[in-house]
């Protein structure tokens, strides 16, 4: 019998242990969520409806879709919290700007990590000719017969679901999101949050570029998964693509990758029949789902796990405005390093000091030694240039080739170049005006560049003549 115990309590301890060590083995380790919020904005409101079918009204079937997504994601994704713009028929504001101006209030003060804004669309009734009239058109003191068509309207045949993301011509607006949403490098909690980021930073300003532009292709990614789904249930797919008109004011306002998701059209009967069903909404609720669910797997493979630093470079420094001075937050997740205020200008200004008194030094010691010990001395030193820094405007890209005085160039002062590229073996033609000194005068060049017409135009950073970024 007291073998048995000792038997009984030996194994048990052999038990523990096992278990322990494996809890802390490299393959239990646990990984940071890809995706803790989702922002779900179902569009419009009773105040402004949107588009009207024979029956329905868009705000009410955009929110029956958006409440049963949300319903999907908690009740299958855990670690996922879900917040809404709204949840009834009620406006958020007294005016249609106020309101989507809050809804990316919303979106950003929520911290989310995914915007997914619901619509549905809509076509005019369709005009075709039926028969002909004859009508009397007096001419001087004589009437002449003329023949005019007599036209039947029909509802609109166009059918088909879509899904947006902003236009690289909204860029500039989408890295004024980051900017004024300091959230994104910040801890919530940290003094630095609720400073607005310095974008005369050169390292700054190409920071904030890069995540547009990663946020641009994850936002891609899940319209191009959205459109996919809808395509394996039998919908028309009439695809994803960017969108630069009125009405993505939010996709671009939102500090985040971000999707606008039109259900079809709610101006085709039949469209708009399906739509109003229970089945058809929770189908358009579960496409939506399950391509959220795809986005958030292909984003976990390449996320870093709580207790493993990530194998990345060291972060980038991040400037803010903060009274005469500028401070320097080196940013990491969960906490800040604060640094004294104009610390960067110190240091270059020691290094520098530190260079001259090294190259004094180096000619003293030359007078006195050798030859050999100068052209050593000389050799082991290290010369660090500062980077320079330029903005280019890319004005468009077009087939039609202009000269650098053209007429449709004549109010913009400054270097006109033309740089040949080809896509989809096409060869366009771009047109590039600059270059610019500082960010602040590149802005100001891309405002009037706008205002002359050029829609697209977008600002080019450059670095020691290199560009940057360019989309």
């Amino acid at each position: 019998m007291r073998w048995n115990r000792f038997w009984i309590l030996g194994c048990s301890t052999l038990l523990g242990l096992f278990f322990i060590f494996a809890k802390d083995a490299p393959g239990g380790k646990k990984r940071n969520p890809p995706i803790r919020t989702i922002i779900i904005d179902p569009g419009h409101s009773a105040q402004t409806p949107g588009a009207h079918g024979k029956f329905s009204t868009e705000e009410g079937v955009v929110l029956d879709v958006a409440l049963k997504l949300g319903k999907l994601i908690e009740a299958n994704m855990k670690d996922v919290r879900v917040v809404y713009t709204r949840k009834t028929s009620n406006a958020l504001a007294s005016t249609l700007k106020a309101d989507l101006n809050e809804r990316a209030i919303i979106a950003n003060r929520e911290k989310g990590d995914l915007f997914i804004s619901i619509h549905c669309n809509s076509a005019g009734p369709t005009r075709r000719v039926t028969g002909y009239k004859t009508v009397y058109v007096k001419k001087g003191k004589r009437k002449v017969a003329t023949k005019r068509p007599i036209y039947s309207t029909s509802p609109s045949t166009a059918e088909g679901t879509e899904t947006y993301v902003w236009a690289t011509g909204k860029n500039t607006a989408k890295t004024e999101s980051l900017r004024e949403s300091p959230v994104i490098m910040l801890d919530a909690n940290s003094e630095g949050a609720n400073q607005v980021m310095d974008m005369s930073d050169p390292e700054t300003f190409i920071l904030l570029n890069t995540l547009r532009n990663t946020y641009f292709d994850q936002s891609l990614r899940l319209s191009t998964l959205i459109e996919d789904e809808f395509t394996h249930v039998g919908r028309i797919s009439r695809g994803a693509r960017q969108r630069d008109e009125k009405g993505i004011w939010v996709l671009q306002a939102t500090a985040m990758p971000s999707v606008l998701v039109e259900l079809g059209f709610i101006s085709n009967p039949e469209e708009e029949r399906y739509l109003n069903s229970e089945e058809g909404q929770q189908e358009a609720a579960t496409c939506i789902y399950k391509a959220i669910q795809r986005y958030k797997d292909e984003l976990g493979r390449y996320s870093t796990p709580d207790n493993e630093e990530a194998p990345s470079m060291q972060p980038t420094p991040i400037s803010y405005k903060k009274g005469t001075g500028r401070q320097q937050v080196t940013v990491a997740k969960g906490k800040t390093t604060k640094a004294t205020p104009a610390k960067t200008i110190a240091s270059r200004t020691s290094i520098a000091k530190k260079t001259s008194t090294k190259e004094k030094n180096t000619k003293v010691l030359a007078s006195k030694g050798s030859s050999k010990n100068t052209s050593k001395a000389i050799a082991s030193r290290k010369v660090v240039l500062k980077p320079s820094f330029a903005y280019d405007i890319q004005l468009m890209i077009t087939d039609k080739k202009y000269r650098s005085n053209s007429t449709i160039f004549n109010k913009l002062a400054g270097n006109i170049r033309q740089e040949q590229i080809t896509i989809n073996h096409k060869r366009l033609n771009k047109y590039i005006w600059g270059s610019f000194r500082s960010e602040p005068e590149a802005n100001t060049a891309l405002r009037k560049a706008k205002q002359l017409g050029f829609w697209n135009a977008f600002v080019l950073p450059l670095k020691n003549n290199n560009r940057l970024a360019s989309r």
